[in-house]
């Protein structure tokens, strides 16, 4: 680059930025160019297009949880057809690519965070959900298990206490109860609603063969 009188030579891979009277004019390309200062024209400054690199040292964290300090390389370079936007828009290049290598590191950091805290979240929920169904199941096992111990216990007690009835006999006769219970129930309840079941010796002597099904089943299973 050099500059005799009136006359101006830029150099390969440099654009220079002429101003009249402090105004930008034009992009001067690499050869000889003729600015009359005289008139108000100058080179306000030079701009290289040839492609350059900073390397901006950066923390960062890995997925164990470690915190590492990284050397990131940015290459750039101006454009040709927009030197005047990197001319006057940029006031420093250099520390404007370190500060948005920076913020995009710790956006990727944040980033990285939010999706592990959501990871996190979506574990405890499914384990939180796997054990209250684990602990509903349980509850109904142990609810049945005290239905049948105490139908077991009735029986017994009152095959004892009654020589000559037979388990069958004493299970029918709870069943019967139970049954005459729940009628008596339904009858009293002040609610509208209707319910529709089998009445008769023959409904109450097929609900006391499932139980008893259901009984012998469950103490197989055990």
């Amino acid at each position: 680059m050099g500059q005799s009188l009136c006359c101006l030579q830029v150099d390969q891979s440099t654009v220079a930025i002429k101003e009249t009277f402090g105004k930008f004019d034009d992009v001067l390309e690499p050869g000889c160019h003729v600015v009359p200062w005289v008139l108000g024209k100058k080179v306000a400054g030079y701009l290289s297009l040839r492609v350059q690199q900073l390397d901006v040292r950066c923390e960062t964290k890995t997925k164990d949880n470690v915190f590492v300090t990284v050397v990131a390389s940015v290459q750039y370079r101006a454009l040709a057809n927009k030197a005047a936007d990197a001319f006057y828009k940029l006031s420093n290049t250099r520390e404007q690519i370190q500060s948005y290598v920076f913020d995009a590191a710790r956006l990727r950091l944040a980033a990285n965070e939010k999706a592990e805290a959501e990871k996190i979240l979506q574990i405890k929920r499914a384990e939180g959900e796997a054990e209250s169904k684990y602990l509903a199941g349980l509850g109904i096992a142990r609810q049945r298990q005290a239905i049948v111990d105490g139908l077991r216990d009735s029986v017994l007690a009152f095959s004892a206490n009654v020589p000559g009835t037979s388990a069958k006999d004493v299970m029918d006769m709870v069943l019967i109860t139970q049954y005459f219970d729940t009628m008596k129930e339904i009858g009293a309840s002040s609610k509208s609603s209707a319910v529709f079941i089998p009445h008769g010796p023959g409904a109450v002597k097929d609900v006391a063969a499932q139980v008893r099904d259901g009984l012998l089943q469950g103490k197989v299973f055990q």
